[in-house]
């Protein structure tokens, strides 16, 4: 396939350093899927209220990615943007915001992140209202299920279409829904979603099991991975650091020495885009190689780190790997 323009622009000037990493690593990327290999994305940060959903869903619904593990946060953000975006706030003067300025924007009904403020009402409230009729239908009958299959239940009922403030083609929950692409959401009560059902539990409303726990999500991915990792393998593009990353990572180490199942392979391609640098037991900050002694990597595990801003990263690397 000819590359587009953005990536032949990445490829003519994008030669050394850190720029040159993205290269390497978008071209493992590419070469680990033309083998007939699977992809995991993960997802810290605030990716989706940074609107990487631009090019993340044009990757799910090309088949770029198999399976994504990522906060509880990103996973209601990307919704909150496609049905309450014009009512977001912009503050670019972020860094010189005096605290009584930050407490204005609280009092406003606006919550922070980075230069960005996502409005209480017409976010948070909105999908609260149509997620308290879907728990409560499952909490009604008995039934449970993952974070994200109740995310994708409203998002399939239509009920949010009436909101839409962007084009949902440039929403990747909106493309995983449609795809039932597998997610798994390590520590989802950190999330507001996750607090407010936390505060009907609390109330006496809802069965705090009606919603499936991290544990299970483990279970549901040790049972995913083996069935999965054939051939080629299953490669790890990781966005950030965190639980979002760890937790999925270590399904290869569990299954080798906890479940003894000598046969699994290793995660057969690793990338991480971080700004974090290496330095006292940061997980995010750990270079690749730490991962060997984990039973996470392979030596010969191409592995890449590129230190950016994600939101730089993210969408040029995805663009080379769609061609653009």
């Amino acid at each position: 396939m000819s590359k587009g323009p953005i990536s032949q622009f990445i490829e003519k000037h994008y030669l050394h350093f850190n720029s040159a990493a993205l290269v390497d690593a978008a071209k493992g990327y590419e070469e680990h899927l033309l083998d007939n290999g699977k992809m995991m994305i993960t997802l810290a940060g605030a990716m989706s209220t940074a609107e990487l959903g631009k090019s993340l869903a044009e990757m799910i619904r090309q088949d770029k990615v198999h399976i994504i593990s990522c906060t509880g946060a990103n996973l209601e953000e990307d919704i909150m943007n496609l049905v309450a975006h014009n009512s977001y706030k912009r503050v670019p003067n972020y860094r010189d915001l005096s605290p009584q300025e930050e407490w204005d924007l609280l009092e406003n009904h606006y919550n922070r992140v980075t230069d960005t403020c996502i409005p209480e009402e017409e976010a948070f409230r909105r999908l609260q209202q149509h997620l308290f009729d879907i728990w409560n239908n499952a909490d009604s009958k008995g039934e449970r299920y993952f974070p994200h299959e109740f995310m994708y239940q409203m998002i399939n009922s239509g009920v949010l279409e009436q909101y839409y403030e962007i084009d949902p083609k440039d929403s990747w929950m909106v493309a995983a829904a449609e795809k039932n692409l597998p997610i798994v959401v390590p520590g989802w009560e950190d999330s507001t979603m996750g607090n407010i059902f936390s505060s009907y539990c609390i109330k006496g409303e809802f069965k705090a099991t009606t919603m499936k726990s991290g544990i299970e999500y483990m279970m549901w991915l040790a049972d995913w991975y083996p069935k999965n990792c054939a051939g080629k393998g299953i490669g790890f593009f990781q966005i950030g650091g965190g639980i979002a990353g760890d937790f999925p990572i270590c399904v290869v180490p569990m299954l080798y020495q906890d479940m003894e199942m000598h046969d699994v392979p290793f995660w057969s391609y690793f990338c991480q885009i971080s700004d974090s640098t290496t330095s006292y037991g940061s997980y995010s900050g750990a270079v690749p190689n730490e991962k060997i002694t984990w039973g996470k990597l392979d030596i010969t595990t191409p592995k890449f780190i590129v230190e950016s801003d994600a939101t730089i990263v993210a969408p040029l690397m995805f663009a080379y790997v769609l061609g653009w």
